[in-house]
């Protein structure tokens, strides 16, 4: 009998390697019992279902967000990451990976296993156009990783950051098929934007949008919460079904900004970098040369213009740096503690050795986002707004801290990415697109101090989990013809240590683009990352760089005025991956197109004018919500109050960054406009009368353009009671908060109350009607 069962599972194994060859679903089983007239002359059967291989491994991918090369202890940098130096002691190191420079393309490489333009992803989703490699709607014919191993045998979980739904399609109605949930995910716990606050985060349970269970004045941390949360379901997991696998993207928000972290953490760093960014990168490039993470003829490349000599700045100019820093470094520790939890939980597992993790340090190179100056409103600096360092330097009580948004400034990231140039969204070259990585799998791989130098790429990632999981990459999925894996698998780097790796691969984001060869790659820069204002235009007068990675590791030596006939062939290899990889039309415009129209949510009417909307109606992403910048709208709610007594947010849009909200305190009603903390208060002279009462608040805006200013006028049973003027409106993102009815979720507009600032009232409905933008 033993060996009658033993037969048909091998046979059934046989057939699921058969059939992902071809298509998944698998096609339903046939019934193998039968059927008589009754039960008692029939026999049952069960339907088979897809089951792993008997020694699949568990998979966590684990990916952190705006690391650069030279920042972990791990490589030689000066931010100690003790759980990350752990892994890497008990699996390998490999110093030659690649990411896209930038985050949203990267996960979408990483997820399918294609290049991140035939994942419709060839930029953000905050800056999405409608040509098909920029909307950032996954396409059907590059399903993910998750969706394959799902239909195998696999439970599949998503925890952190989802940069890779279109925001518009993140609201009550969806659609769900480009959520985690409808790509293969059985379950997501996390947020839908490329940043969120980690004090006040938005976050989604599946498809439904829930709040911390504490505030930040208790403890609350998104790093912490997503940690157990995940460590919460693998126990869970491991102890209903300890035999299943299981794969697990862990990707937290961190590193990216805001740099959120408590003081205790912080204060570790004080006075750790007061050696400024150049002797920053010069003790980094030894540690690096002495712990073999670069070859030893490695050259330190030059500072460049764009990066001001230490010296040369002033002592306030010293202190808000070195501030902003310490702040990230903090945070960056506090980070790697979190990790180590999960890590520590993955080793208690019942079959722990059989535990595959990829530790991806970075989804691009350190992030020059935070301007020259750096901010304390990241947010700002995207909308291509400067801030005085005056300014900066009197908030740095804030620091950290829920009422500040921190990013440090442009010299930092270059440091951050040691030995090489340029920054994230930089394509072109190494500092943007080179990341770390470790590999650990105790039932496979041996420990190597020497890292494995094969030229690798996130595309290579999914293939390389197919393979260990001994899967095939279906023809079809969802009777959708699939794209083919544009990657490898590397899995024989777990054993071979002279394995190669890729010879080819283009990289573009924002028109800085590269391609590299056989061991040559050539580089055009094009755009400035802290500099979205600035579309330089002018594809032909880009300047080429040319370099021997083979034998040059940090692109240190151009060699393009001694090789031009091979910077000509180089060219020519990217313009035929640009056709085959569907790289054009090239864009570089950064605010222009940030600012210009999404598509409305699926179902809505893209020239409707009148909103309507009841008590409840929260967390609704902001380019889903009514669209009331750069033009004049009027805001009715029809309320119950209980007079003075009455408290609450009526509307909530934005957050701490930017927003405006129009609310009752103790009965009186207001209105705010935080204008990048630039509060403009509207007050009015009454109170609300017990009952019902209707409530209008107008904004009349003075046009000539986006951005302007405009009255603010309060009317209480058509009576004005409150008038004030905003001299400046936000032209583009409000930032990474959300739209509510009856509440202001998650992050406050204004400190004149404690969120969610529920109003105590009744709501009967609110109705926004708008005009057209002028």
């Amino acid at each position: 009998m033993k060996r009658k069962i033993l037969h048909v599972f091998l046979l059934f194994i046989l057939a699921a390697s058969a059939s992902a060859q071809t298509q998944i679903p698998y096609p339903e089983s046939a019934f193998e019992g039968k059927v008589g007239k009754t039960y008692k002359e029939s026999e049952s059967a069960w339907p088979r279902v897809p089951t792993a291989a008997p020694d699949a491994p568990n998979v966590v991918v684990i990916l952190l967000d705006d690391v650069g090369f030279g920042q972990t202890s791990t490589f030689g940098g000066l931010i100690p990451t003790p759980n990350l130096d752990q892994l890497a002691s008990e699996g390998l190191r490999y110093n030659r990976f690649h990411t896209t420079a930038i985050c949203g393309p990267s996960r979408a490489a990483l997820l399918t296993g294609r290049n991140h333009h035939d994942a419709g992803n060839g930029f953000l989703m905050e800056w999405a156009t409608g040509f098909p490699s920029y909307t950032t709607m996954i396409p059907r014919s590059t399903a993910t990783v998750a969706e394959v191993l799902k239909n195998n045998g696999y439970t599949t979980w998503w925890f952190g950051k989802n940069h890779n739904t279109p925001d518009w399609e993140t609201g009550p109605t969806g659609p769900y098929d480009r959520w985690p949930t409808g790509m293969g995910f059985d379950y997501f716990y996390g947020f839908n934007a490329g940043e969120t606050h980690q004090f006040y985060p938005v976050i989604f349970e599946n498809t439904t949008a829930v709040e911390p269970d504490k505030s930040p004045e208790e403890g609350y941390h998104f790093m912490t919460d997503m940690t157990d949360r995940a460590i919460a379901k693998m126990r869970y997991g491991k102890s209903v079904a300890p035999e299943k696998p299981f794969f697990m993207y862990f990707a937290p928000g961190a590193m990216h900004a805001p740099h959120h972290v408590t003081k205790e953490w912080r204060d570790k760093f004080k006075g750790k970098f007061d050696m400024g960014w150049e002797k920053y990168r010069e003790i980094v490039y030894k540690n690096q040369l002495k712990m073999g993470i670069i070859p030893p003829d490695t050259k330190l490349t030059d500072r460049p213009d764009w990066v001001p000599p230490w010296d040369s700045l002033s002592e306030e100019q010293k202190k808000l740096y070195t501030a902003l820093f310490e702040n990230f470094a903090g945070y960056f520790a506090f980070t790697d503690h979190e990790v180590g939890r999960l890590l520590d939980a993955i080793k208690e597992l019942p079959d722990a050795d059989n535990t595959l993790v990829f530790y991806i340090v970075g989804d691009n190179g350190a992030s020059s986002e935070g301007g020259p100056d750096g901010t304390l409103n990241e947010i700002k600096n995207l909308n291509g707004i400067p801030t005085a360092i005056e300014e900066t330097l009197a908030g740095l009580d804030r620091l950290g801290g829920p009422e500040s948004e921190p990013h440090y400034p442009v010299g930092w990231a270059w440091a951050g990415n040691t030995p090489f140039q340029w920054v994230k969204q930089v394509a072109s070259h190494l500092g943007g697109s080179r990341n770390p990585m470790i590999v650990s799998w105790p039932a496979k791989i041996k420990h190597d101090d020497k890292p494995r130098d094969a030229f690798l790429h996130l595309v290579d990632v999914m293939p390389t989990i197919l393979e260990v999981s001994q899967v095939t990459m279906p023809e079809k999925v969802n009777g959708i013809e699939q794209l083919p894996l544009a990657g490898k698998s590397f899995a024989s780097s777990f054993s071979d240590s002279d394995f190669e790796g890729r010879n080819e691969q283009y990289f573009e984001v924002l028109s800085n683009r590269s391609i590299y060869e056989d061991g040559w790659k050539a580089n055009a820069q094009h755009t400035l990352p802290w500099r979205q204002d600035l579309a330089p235009g002018n594809w032909d007068k880009d300047r080429w760089e040319l370099y021997h990675l083979d034998e040059d590791f940090s692109e240190a030596n151009d060699l393009a005025k001694e090789k031009p006939e091979k910077l000509a062939q180089m060219k020519a290899s990217f313009d035929e991956a640009a056709r085959k990889y569907h790289v054009y039309p090239l864009d570089d415009r950064g605010a222009a197109r940030l600012a210009s129209p999404k598509p409305p949510a699926p179902g809505s009417n893209p020239q409707a004018t009148r909103f309507t909307f009841f008590s409840g109606a929260t967390r609704l992403a902001e380019s889903a919500a009514p669209p009331m910048k750069n033009r004049s709208w009027t805001l009715t709610a029809t309320l119950d109050a209980d007079g003075a007594n009455t408290q609450g947010a009526i509307l909530g849009f934005g957050g701490v960054a930017a927003g405006m909200v129009a609310y009752v305190k103790d009965g009186v009603p207001m209105f705010d406009y935080n204008y990048f903390e630039d509060h403009t208060v509207v007050k009015g002279n009454t109170t609300l009368p017990k009952g019902k009462a209707t409530l209008q608040y107008k904004f009349v805006y003075e046009g000539g353009g986006p951005g302007k200013g405009g009255d603010i006028v309060i009317a209480l049973n058509g009576k004005e009671i409150g008038r004030g003027h905003c001299d400046k409106t936000v032209a583009g993102r409000f930032g990474i908060d959300t739209f509510g009815i009856g509440e202001d979720s998650g992050q406050p507009v204004t400190p004149d109350y404690q969120p969610p600032f529920k109003f105590t009232g009744s709501i009967e409905k609110v109705v926004i009607d708008l005009q057209p933008a002028s």
